[in-house]
């Protein structure tokens, strides 16, 4: 009978031994995948820009696009072990704007919050269901168009950079070429 008792108090000794061990790496430092990914990744795509200033690291650009002078290109940035695309469209060498589709495991908080810490408070605001549109109307004569949405948990889902030009229908943004696109519609 005495054996019984010692082997189970040795048995329940295991298991808080074996519990404590894991309850203490519960309290370790856990952060969101996105807290060490910066908007610096995404200069070289600034409007504005020679075209010829995007780094060889990013890889070589796939043409979505060319007609003649504007071209649309297509750019993999690498984060953690995923790749997202970032489109740029480019007239005569000078970039006009560009559209990131982010990962949907970055956190929207922490993005949404970057963009405000770097650029200040968004402008305007609008949200539909679960989808919001953040604008930043006029960032050193650049227009910055942000998209999170939530489910069970919040993410981003674009990020456009668009250069702000004094002609009306000088170039459709890629923004709204890609809505068209979704919708239906034909873009000029």
């Amino acid at each position: 009978m005495q054996l019984i008792q010692i082997i189970g108090r040795l048995f329940v000794l295991t298991i808080l031994v074996a519990s404590g061990l894991l309850v203490n790496r519960a309290f370790s430092k856990v952060e969101a995948p996105n807290y060490d990914f910066t908007l610096q990744k995404l200069e070289p795509f600034t409007p504005g820009k020679e075209a010829s200033t995007i780094p060889n690291t990013l890889g070589k650009a796939d043409t979505v696009e060319d007609n003649g002078d504007t071209k649309i290109l297509r750019y993999s940035i690498s984060h953690v072990r995923y790749k997202f695309p970032v489109y740029v469209q480019i007239k005569k060498g000078i970039i006009l704007d560009f559209f990131a589709k982010l990962p949907t495991y970055f956190l929207h908080d922490t993005f949404h919050q970057s963009l405000i810490n770097k650029y200040g408070k968004q402008s305007k605001y609008h949200r539909q269901e679960n989808d919001a549109l953040y604008v930043w109307n006029d960032i050193e004569n650049i227009k910055i168009i942000y998209s999170g949405s939530c489910t069970v948990t919040c993410f981003p889902n674009y990020v456009s950079f668009i250069q702000k030009t004094n002609k009306k229908g000088d170039y459709v943004p890629l923004v709204q070429k890609f809505s068209n696109n979704f919708l239906g519609k034909k873009t000029k």
